[in-house]
């Protein structure tokens, strides 16, 4: 049995404009906007759901507006040089994105929010990022990265690359990382941001569920009533849903 991330999930009080910046920011395309559903985003060419490679974002409306506190989960954006790196801080912003300090202090990278506060990062170019795609990697902020190596590890199909103290890695054979870094406060608010996953052909979701809480994961109600999907969390309180098979 095995379970696999196949979008990023992000929470929007304007989905469908949230949706257009993320679309431009990875030269995507949008392919679903229904007016009480979500909008999809994923790799230009047609829609292919699940991509093979790819994770898409999948941004879903809510009442609710960010709050000032730091999303504990957030994308990272590669490139593939300096100049690279300064066009692209420079479309975004022109896309509406605004620069944030989360307490970085002379970094390579830049920290931006996109039009509704989601904080992430325009990374330097780095040779293990060449060959992710736009997205390099869904970062995690966690106190325990060991512990997370060991829930994450157990509960997906992607190979652990690398664990310490402060920093764990995960990644299938192609496409973007997950990374986990230790930060020294926990978990306070809900998360705005989530990664979906879903079953191989054939699985049994039920079983894979509770096979998740048998690693640790919780039940989460988030209002989300009768669906297909079941909402749980790690052992550290982030959210995640999983999908029903296709």
């Amino acid at each position: 049995m095995a379970l696999r991330p196949v979008q990023v999930n992000i929470k929007a009080l304007d989905h469908a404009a949230v949706g257009r910046f993320w679309a431009e920011a990875l030269g995507w395309t949008v392919y679903r906007v229904g007016s009480g559903g979500t909008t999809y985003v994923g790799p230009t060419g047609g829609f292919v759901w699940p991509h093979p490679v790819a994770l898409g974002v999948d941004v879903v409306p809510v009442p609710e507006a960010k709050t000032a506190t730091k999303n504990r989960v957030h994308l990272d954006l590669a490139t593939t040089s300096a100049a690279h790196q300064g066009e692209l801080v420079a479309r975004l912003r022109a896309l509406g994105a605004t620069p944030v300090h989360v307490g970085q202090v002379d970094v390579p990278w830049t920290v931006l929010a996109d039009p509704e506060g989601n904080e992430f990062c325009v990374l330097e170019p780095r040779e293990v990022y060449r060959d992710t795609g736009p997205i390099a990697a869904v970062v995690v902020d966690c106190v325990d990265p060991r512990a997370m190596a060991r829930f994450w590890g157990e509960a997906i199909d992607w190979t652990l690359r690398a664990v310490t103290d402060d920093h764990a890695v995960l990644r299938a054979a192609e496409g973007p990382y997950l990374e986990f870094l230790r930060t020294p406060d926990a978990k306070s608010v809900p998360d705005r941001v989530h990664l979906d996953l879903l079953p191989s052909p054939g699985d049994d979701k039920a079983a894979e569920v509770a096979r998740l809480r048998a690693l640790g994961a919780t039940d989460l109600d988030v209002g989300q009533g009768d669906a297909p999907w079941t909402c749980l969390a790690d052992p550290e309180g982030h959210e995640f849903c999983v999908l029903a098979p296709f």
